[in-house]
């Protein structure tokens, strides 16, 4: 890494003492080459590897939009933009996408950031409405590129590009290897840092086989689950609906999840990963969506329900687990009438849960929802501040604090909630009222 005392600063911020090499060469390459196609593992710190670099090349003295970050999903977009926040530089940063109000981002966009992330529809769009001026962009980020092509993002992504006259630096970022770089990128020949790790370099991830003697195999699921020793785990399928079905059935089961998949709308989402984050949900099932590019902790199991189609997909889901030095566990439930797919070994270790049926330990933390956030000038001191004091938690008795906009949510452990509540029952923060209580659980909802 340079010696910039500025980057060194953020590193601070961000509570990171160094880069990895990765991360450095990334840095070096961007600062100095045209294209780059930067290629590494899920959770390998893609993101701070160009953040860094964006942040040497803005010029301060630039009051509108000089580097423009697209995005297959309004998730990784939002996890961008807290890792930028959380390096406290002085750069006004905003991001797109759909499902969130247009009105509010015009307004955002009225005074300008230098960095703009954003989904590829939703940028599209503010482009056509000419909302922000693009004379002054001179770096492009395609983040997780490979994905936003699989999603289809061709014609939205291309006309994007052919409005950046002034554009002077292209990244590419992937997880996946072996990408075709469409010609409208106008990617050519690029410096290309390949950290992809061959197969037999991820021996930290075991693989087992969960077999199931009934075609529905939701009971197996729940055996499996109880073998856990009560430590999380996600659980992936391969259809929106899937997701809600087996969530709703481990919870009536007696099992803490909740379901996250594209269909939901973007507070539902927020909401079930904030559950998921702060340990008041132990298992979250999903589609591939949450695969990539989500703020969520590290995983010991993943758990395929359903097998993607694609090895690549397989892959993606396993980086979950096993991440850097740490190791990890995927499981496959299997059932002998399901199609055989000829990326997995299917003579590996077979392991027999049957007898298992001791349910999980309850989630030591609920979620407390609280009816205001930055926008109402509240922050994180404000609420660990009006908890410990009026709320007479102690400091073991608080997990997980997140503000948002207009609310915010905080992990209070299970045995302090109902005494919390009724010490806040009548009390004010900052002077004012607010609605705190718990948060509600993602439930599906009956057509």
């Amino acid at each position: 890494m340079n010696n910039n005392p500025h980057s060194t600063n953020l590193l601070l911020n961000l509570g990171i003492e160094s880069l990895n090499e990765m991360q450095e060469m990334a840095q070096d390459a961007i600062l100095n080459d045209t294209n780059i196609l930067l290629l590494s593992p899920t959770g390998s710190g893609k993101t701070l590897a160009f953040l860094l670099p964006i942040f040497e090349m803005l010029q301060p003295e630039i009051n509108v939009v000089q580097c423009l970050i697209l995005v297959p999903s309004r998730e990784l977009g939002l996890q961008i933009e807290q890792v930028w926040k959380k390096m406290g530089t002085d750069f006004k940063v905003n991001v797109c996408y759909g499902g969130h109000s247009i009105d509010t981002e015009i307004k955002n966009l009225s005074n300008p950031p230098a960095v703009l992330i954003g989904t590829p529809g939703r940028i599209a769009d503010h482009i056509e409405r000419r909302t922000f001026k693009m004379d002054a962009i001179q770096t492009l980020v395609l983040d997780e590129f490979d994905k936003s092509l699989q999603l289809g993002f061709h014609e939205q992504m291309s006309f994007i590009i052919s409005k950046l006259n002034k554009l002077n630096k292209r990244v590419l970022v992937s997880a996946t290897s072996d990408i075709e770089i469409p010609k409208y990128t106008h990617v050519v020949n690029p410096t290309v840092l390949d950290f992809i790790p061959t197969e037999e370099a991820n021996s930290n991830l075991t693989l087992k086989m969960v077999v199931s003697k009934e075609k529905d195999k939701i009971n197996t699921l729940f055996n499996l689950i109880c073998s856990l020793k009560s430590e999380a785990a996600i659980i992936f399928c391969n259809h929106r609906d899937a997701a809600e079905r087996i969530s709703d059935t481990l919870n009536e089961k007696g099992i803490f999840s909740t379901y996250y998949h594209g269909g939901m709308d973007q507070d539902e989402r927020e909401r079930a990963l904030i559950q998921f984050r702060n340990g008041s949900i132990s298992y979250l099932v999903t589609t591939d969506l949450a695969a990539r590019g989500l703020d969520i902790p590290e995983m010991n199991h993943v758990i395929h329900y359903h097998l993607p189609s694609k090895e690549d997909e397989f892959t993606h889901r396993n980086g979950r687990t096993a991440r850097m030095l740490a190791s990890g566990t995927a499981y496959i439930v299997a059932h002998e009438s399901e199609k055989k797919m000829d990326y997995i070994d299917y003579k590996t270790t077979v392991l027999n849960v049957d007898t298992a049926t001791t349910l999980p330990k309850a989630p030591e933390f609920q979620t407390i929802y609280v009816s205001g956030g930055k926008k109402n000038k509240l922050n994180k001191i404000d609420i660990v501040g009006f908890f410990s004091q009026k709320g007479k938690l102690e400091k073991g008795d608080l997990g997980l604090i997140e503000v948002k906009d207009f609310i915010s949510f905080a992990a209070v452990k299970s045995k302090k909630v109902k005494e919390f509540l009724s010490n806040i029952r009548d009390e004010k923060m900052k002077g004012k009222k607010f609605k705190i209580e718990v948060a509600r659980k993602v439930v599906k909802k009956e057509d």
